[in-house]
């Protein structure tokens, strides 16, 4: 019985973030490589991502592996782990919640130049 929760869980929060950002079903299986079925079909509860994949969701929805699987990690532990004092876990979080201002920030840091 877990299994059907676990696959329902991460396709409903796939959805969720994939509408947070503003992708249609069909825009978000082209930046993964992957069918608009095979992306329904998860968001549906039908079957889940392999692995694999997984990285390459969570880039492209600007979320945490441990946010797209529900992991709750206490915010001094993520933080210590990768190296990160508590603010710049905030400016992290404010970036990946405004897709519209990336690429500005992105440009105010010379990392895009167009």
């Amino acid at each position: 019985m877990r299994w059907f929760f676990m696959k329902y869980e991460i396709g409903a929060r796939i959805r969720k973030f994939r509408e947070q950002r503003g992708l249609s079903q069909k825009e978000f299986a082209q930046l993964i490589g992957m069918s608009n079925a095979r992306v329904s079909n998860w968001e549906q509860g039908l079957n889940r991502p392999d692995v694999d994949i997984l990285s390459s969701i969570c880039n492209v929805l600007g979320v945490e592996p441990n946010e797209l699987l529900d992991i709750h990690i206490k915010d001094g532990e993520r933080s210590q782990e990768r190296g990160l004092s508590r603010e710049e876990e905030l400016v992290i979080a404010q970036y990946r919640k405004k897709p519209e201002m990336q690429h500005a920030v992105r440009l105010l840091l010379g990392i895009d130049k167009s």
